[in-house]
């Protein structure tokens, strides 16, 4: 069974010194409307794109997605 893409994502909670994914994760992780069940790369982008004013670009969300696809979606 996959993680969804919230699990795999709260691996990167709390590094030091923290980097772009890490603090997307610690964001997210904060965000009660996230959605953490999903593993959808169109629903999680869209909300995303409409609600997460703390992601500095898509692109960190972008690249913490494939690392998720590499690692979990095999």
């Amino acid at each position: 069974m996959r993680k969804s893409f919230y699990h795999f994502l709260m691996k990167y909670r709390h590094p030091k010194p923290p980097d772009d994914i890490s603090e997307f994760a610690n964001a997210a992780f904060r965000d009660h409307g996230f959605p953490k069940n999903s593993e959808d790369y169109e629903e999680i982008t869209l909300y995303l794109e409409l609600n997460a004013d703390y992601l500095k670009s898509m692109a960190v969300f972008d690249e913490a997605w494939q690392e998720y696809v590499q690692t979990e979606q095999r």
